[in-house]
């Protein structure tokens, strides 16, 4: 279960094939990214011990992909380039809470959000895409972001109890289905 509020609008897919390098890219700087925030994490908390494994695999994983989609890229004769972000990931972090463990637990439940959309979308990706390269190359990600979730969901649970992990996060997936379902001009993993 992704814990998403919402789905993905099937007019998503023709558009990212429309845009499939554009995506690629995207992806690419999103592996990125979410390899930095694990390892922003272990260093910004790092008396919170059971964080440190499994955000440090995690992160290895991240780079992994990131690796994987470069390679993608440069067969496909795409230039790695900066990128003009969604605003997806900008909205979500502001409704990060200031004071701890306010603000750890949203920060877990938010990267959870974002692993379950990447999920989704890469289901969508899997399932949909004419190149089948293309298609397998979502496949074979599926089960690790699945499991990013799931990690970020669990470490969120060694912060607070079930009951209130469990609030928090269906009030922000509420959010997410917001921001993700705003108009965007361009098409990203996260949003268009």
């Amino acid at each position: 279960m992704l814990h998403l509020a919402s789905d993905t609008d099937a007019a998503w897919l023709p558009r990212a094939w429309a845009s499939i390098d554009e995506v690629l890219l995207d992806h690419a700087h999103c592996e990125k990214k979410a390899a930095g925030a694990a390892i922003k994490l272990l260093f910004s908390y790092p008396h919170h011990r059971f964080l440190q494994e499994p955000l440090a695999e995690l992160a290895r994983e991240e780079l992994a992909h990131f690796q994987a989609i470069l390679a993608r890229l440069e067969a496909r004769g795409v230039r790695y380039a900066t990128l003009k972000p969604s605003p997806y990931g900008m909205a979500l972090h502001a409704l990060v809470r200031r004071d701890e463990p306010d603000r750890l637990l949203d920060v877990l439940l938010i990267s959870a959000l974002i692993e379950a959309r990447s999920c989704e979308r890469f289901q969508i990706l899997a399932d949909g895409l004419p190149d089948a390269a293309l298609a397998d190359l979502y496949r074979d990600l599926l089960a690790s972001e699945a499991r990013h979730h799931g990690l970020y969901l669990e470490l969120a649970g060694e912060l607070v109890s079930r009951a209130v992990r469990d609030a928090r996060l269906a009030e922000l997936a509420r959010t997410e289905a917001e921001i993700v379902a705003r108009p965007c001009e361009w098409v990203r993993l996260h949003a268009g």
